[in-house]
């Protein structure tokens, strides 16, 4: 157990055990889901966009103009609007917003390419070490993965003019038909993924694919505030309480001091920090260099030289790079402080029965309801507060059906990190669209349960046995988050 004594594990478990023992019924302190950063500002397509709301008022001009810089659209150098040219060559997304709509869930095409693109749906790209170089690469936990060697870690289908998109993603679904105990039956679709219009040759033949959808962006200076270790009480990597939940912590390399830090973001918990986060979308994404990553042609590999023969827009009035210091500086306060909503009818009598069946069918062992953020004086909104993300933010063994079989640092290809909950009941009315999981396969709440398998297993069975009235509280309870 990583950093931990077996005695601080045992009294970290006995703490959360009787904290979860009391959380079943109403308790008022989770309709403010974000402590006191949640806002009441009604359910409309903008509930993922408000500041925390404690936020005190002469800091809301920063995060608006971060807010700006989130919703900016990048042009191509060289450009007359040199405070946001540098786009690509070859990138994803214009804008973060474009990837994270109205701040929310990406979804997956809804037809083949072009009629609906993929812009909130990256294909992550790797291939398994190769030689002795590449395997001590990876031993010293100072890279996640090795790259495709002429595409890179992450398929980019767009180009800036003259240079050809990278490839795009296809995909092609297999219907499934999943029988419930009481004679009902759902269809869960099973994606196939494979690239068309290579545009610089073939892969190499072990290329690793992963598709990532876009999630929401909401709290995410709070899941960073939880102290480390009330993250790693939870993990029991050799499930010493027996009770089949075997959550790791993904340990990930700290771009900022050159070690290794645990990881918190990203669908397997491969990124330390909101700021590193923030600045490899940046870069990866849109292609965009930062004080951070300084590349000005983003992900562009060495074969491929058209794309390195481009301009650029780097500037001396922006430091040197694309996005200025400042910039990423404003970036970072409006991802740390953007808003969970509260919650809606929480004390409603059938949320509650759900609430009950949610904690008694074992989801809360890796959905953790609750935390308390440590006191960090820098970031006085986001300190001390008592918060319901409904993750633990470790790594889980979700089974064959959901494996992408790439790993990522300690991640291996059957893991992914347990994904918050907190506001996944506004998906809709927030994105329009309805796509969970890491892939966006999941049309309906209740689909992505029943493709939980490994270590939720036993969770998604004791669903598949349930009466309707008893599901059907389940997902109310869901929606009220």
């Amino acid at each position: 157990m990583h950093k931990l004594s077996l005695f601080l594990y045992l009294l970290f478990s006995f703490q959360l055990f009787a904290a979860e023992s009391s959380t079943v019924g109403f308790i008022a302190e989770e309709i403010e889901q974000g402590g006191a950063t949640t806002h009441h500002n009604g359910n409309n397509r903008h509930s993922f966009s408000h500041p925390a709301a404690n936020l005190a008022f002469k800091k809301e001009l920063d995060f608006k103009l971060g807010n700006s810089i989130f919703k900016k659209l990048w042009v191509p150098a060289p450009s007359s609007t040199t405070a946001s040219d540098g786009l690509g060559p070859l990138y994803n997304a214009r804008s973060c917003m474009q990837c994270h709509i109205r701040d929310g869930r990406g979804h997956t095409p809804e037809s083949n390419w072009p009629e609906d693109n993929a812009v909130s749906l990256f294909l992550r790209l790797s291939i398994p070490p190769q030689n002795k170089e590449q395997k001590q690469a990876l031993a010293t936990g100072e890279v996640g993965v090795i790259p495709e060697p002429t595409y890179g870690t992450q398929l980019q289908d767009f180009a800036v003019a003259g240079l050809n998109a990278e490839g795009h993603i296809q995909i092609s679904y297999n219907e499934t038909e999943i029988a419930l105990a009481d004679g009902e039956s759902v269809s869960l679709r099973r994606p196939k993924y494979s690239i068309s219009d290579l545009g610089y040759g073939p892969l190499h033949p072990e290329t690793l694919l992963s598709p990532r959808i876009a999630p929401a962006m909401i709290g995410l200076g709070l899941l960073e505030s939880i102290p480390e270790a009330s993250i790693l009480a939870l993990s029991d990597p050799n499930d010493l309480n027996n009770d089949g939940i075997s959550g790791r912590a993904n340990w990930v390399w700290n771009q900022q001091t050159q070690s290794t830090a645990l990881g918190r973001f990203g669908w397997k918990a491969g990124t330390p920090t909101l700021n590193q986060q923030n600045n490899t979308a940046f870069n990866g994404d849109i292609g965009i260099s930062t004080p951070y990553a300084t590349s000005p042609y983003g992900e562009c590999t060495q074969q491929q030289e058209s794309c390195l023969n481009m301009p650029n827009g780097n500037s001396v009035h922006l430091d040197g790079v694309e996005a200025s210091a400042s910039m990423i500086e404003l970036l970072l306060f409006y991802t740390r402080h953007i808003a969970v909503p509260a919650r809606r009818n929480a004390d409603d009598p059938e949320v509650l029965a759900g609430k009950e069946i949610f904690y008694n069918s074992g989801c809360a062992n890796c959905h953790q309801p609750r935390f308390t953020t440590a006191n960090i004086p820098e970031l006085p909104e986001l300190s001390n507060q008592l918060i319901w993300p409904y993750t633990d933010l470790l790594l889980h063994d979700m089974g064959e059906d959901l494996a992408d079989n790439r790993a990522e640092y300690l991640a291996n290809g059957l893991e992914w990190r347990t994904p918050p909950l907190w506001g996944i009941g506004l998906t809709d009315v927030v994105s329009g669209k309805t796509h969970y999981l890491h892939d966006g396969r999941a049309r309906t709440l209740l689909e992505a349960i029943l493709w939980h398998g490994g270590e939720a297993e036993q969770a998604k069975r004791s669903v598949t046995k349930m009466s309707k009235s008893d599901r059907n509280n389940l997902i109310k309870f869901l929606e009220s988050l």
